[in-house]
């Protein structure tokens, strides 16, 4: 399962293996600066916009990719009925960021940390 991680002045999606080949592409990394919010999720399908191009889909099971659609483009890794990171952006280089993952409350919240802690 993908991993959020803040690593100096970025926020990083980790990816497995797995993960890039169904999502096309590699792990995703974002500076902090970018971020406007970041909060938890407990509809991640709900929070998903856009077509998935590229990536993988089976509705309700994975959503694991890039997302686009009227002038946006999010990343999702998105499993199941855990719930999710969801990660505000200014659109560098994406403008949503919805995660799964099984202790996304303390992500948030090791997020909202650093975000607080000047790295902004």
């Amino acid at each position: 399962m993908a991993k959020l991680t803040v690593n100096g002045t970025d926020l990083e999606v980790k990816l497995s293996p797995w993960e890039k080949l169904g999502a096309m592409r590699g792990d995703v990394s974002v500076p902090l600066g970018a971020v406007r919010e970041v909060r938890l999720s407990g509809e991640p399908w709900h929070e998903l916009r856009g077509i998935r191009a590229p990536g993988t889909g089976i509705p309700g099971v994975i959503a694991l990719g890039t997302r686009r659609g009227d002038g946006l483009r999010d990343f999702a890794a998105v499993y199941g009925r855990r719930p999710a990171v969801v990660v505000e952006t200014n659109g560098d280089p994406f403008d949503r960021l919805v995660v799964s993952c099984s202790d996304a409350a303390d992500h948030v919240e090791r997020i909202a940390s650093a975000l607080r802690g000047g790295n902004r």
